[in-house]
């Protein structure tokens, strides 16, 4: 017998449900507005390159917001190119990766739009829930990384020298794979305080625990941060370990919450 609880995958006023191939064909109709959605904001950031760059090279300067804010000395790091189409190609890749961090949150409606028809009325409010939040937290690390991990790696890295004998000669390239590189890192960390709900409602871990491992984790956060942010500066180990270590403790309320 059909449960009547379970919302139909048939379009409305059908009555019938979908086969294979309609879920297939529905599939194929998403991925494709995806993609036009990603193609349409990339092209758009490709054309506004000044603005995008301006944007992507902001930490490279003391003229910074958050040099300014912690007053730091005046520098300028001077970036070279290597290859006859590296910076076109790095273009591309920055406008791609615009493209889709913008168009993110319509990405997520159509691949919501895709599942709620399978899923009960409490599991597609609950699934709301979750994505939004797992969103939100991706964008804030993003955000952090950019105004505060970021700056502090490049600024140290970017002007350590062994002897002043040796220039730093800094490339477009390892500028920008780094910047994109800890955008993710930094996304998928701030992710714990979701990743720690889930397993709180399932049952796997619980905020005492969590609590009795709270030195261990702070072992651990410290080597995740110095991993993040390869550098010997402990007042930098220490700016990207407290937004972490603050994480988690969140987690743990969150967890409590859950019980």
């Amino acid at each position: 017998m059909k449960d009547a609880h379970r919302p139909s995958s048939a379009p409305e006023g059908s009555g019938e449900a979908l086969t294979f191939w309609d879920h297939l064909d529905a599939l194929r109709s998403s991925l494709l507005r995806m993609a036009i959605a990603v193609a349409v904001l990339a092209v758009g950031a490709f054309f506004l390159k000044d603005e995008l760059f301006a944007v992507v090279l902001a930490p490279r300067s003391s003229d910074f917001v958050t040099y300014r804010l912690l007053g730091a000395e005046r520098f300028c790091l001077h970036l070279m190119n290597t290859g006859l189409t590296e910076q076109f190609m790095i273009h591309m890749r920055t406008a791609l990766y615009a493209g889709v961090l913008v168009a993110s949150p319509y990405l997520l409606y159509e691949v919501f739009r895709f599942v709620s028809p399978g899923l009960y009325c409490n599991e597609r409010r609950y699934a709301v829930r979750i994505v939004g939040a797992a969103y939100l937290m991706f964008i804030v690390g993003t955000l952090v990384n950019y105004f505060l991990v970021f700056p502090l790696t490049v600024h140290f890295l970017g002007t350590y020298q062994v002897s002043p004998d040796v220039a730093n000669m800094l490339t477009l390239q390892s500028y920008i794979d780094t910047l994109l590189g800890m955008n993710l890192v930094m996304g998928v960390v701030f992710e714990l305080p979701v990743v720690c709900a889930l397993m709180g409602r399932l049952g796997l871990i619980d905020s005492q625990w969590m609590g009795r491992y709270r030195r261990h984790a702070v072992v651990v956060i410290l080597m995740v941060a110095a991993i993040i942010t390869p550098t010997t500066d402990v007042f930098t180990l220490l700016v990207v370990s407290l937004p972490i270590w603050l994480l988690y403790e969140v987690s743990i309320l969150i967890v409590r919450t859950t019980e």
